[in-house]
């Protein structure tokens, strides 16, 4: 059962868990997920949206009927929608994004994937995403999902973070680690 995993723990985590129960019982988990990125997209690209989600002043009621336009008109499945309209009830839509990171890694786990966090100062090829899952997963033995942002400030080389573990091989920490020897040395 989900709820026994440590992914669960805090609000987000409780509220993620039982949608994941849910979606599980009724089969729609790969629906979910779709949502569940709709809302996150809608998220990351609207101020407007962000603040109807963080706001503690706006009422509940008000909160929960914007909340339901909006998601009707992304075109959000029944589910989805009822949840969020209960996350909103609660006074709990403050947590959303917690609890679409926190639902995401619990079904990626339900199908044996683990998620890599990639930076990288320039967007990686197709081949260089390839390669580098297949070194991932041989050293895990589970299937890796890539998660790539770029970031032009580590000027080359790669961050990997894979759960507790990070690998840094950007040109970016290189250069400041020799910095501080040639400081340490003088």
């Amino acid at each position: 059962m989900a709820t026994e995993e440590p992914i669960v723990a805090g609000v987000a985590g409780r509220y993620a868990a039982a949608l994941f129960d849910l979606a599980i019982e009724q089969n729609k988990v790969a629906e979910i997920e779709q949502d569940l990125a709709k809302f996150q997209q809608l998220y990351d690209m609207s101020a407007d949206f962000q603040r109807l989600v963080k706001s503690p002043v706006i009422a509940a009621e008000e909160q929960a009927r914007a909340l339901a336009s909006v998601l009707d008109k992304a075109a959000m499945g029944e589910l989805a929608k009822n949840f969020f309209s209960l996350v909103a009830r609660n006074r709990r839509l403050f947590a959303a994004p917690g609890m679409i990171r926190a639902f995401l890694a619990l079904a990626a786990k339900a199908r044996g994937e683990v998620t890599a966090e990639v930076a990288s100062a320039h967007a990686l090829t197709d081949a260089q995403a390839e390669a580098l899952k297949a070194a991932l997963r041989e050293t895990v033995g589970k299937e890796v999902k890539l998660a790539t942002k770029v970031d032009p400030s580590l000027i080359g080389g790669l961050i990997v973070k894979l759960g507790s573990r990070m690998v840094d091989s950007s040109l970016r920490t290189k250069l400041a680690n020799l910095s501080m020897a040639l400081k340490g040395g003088a």
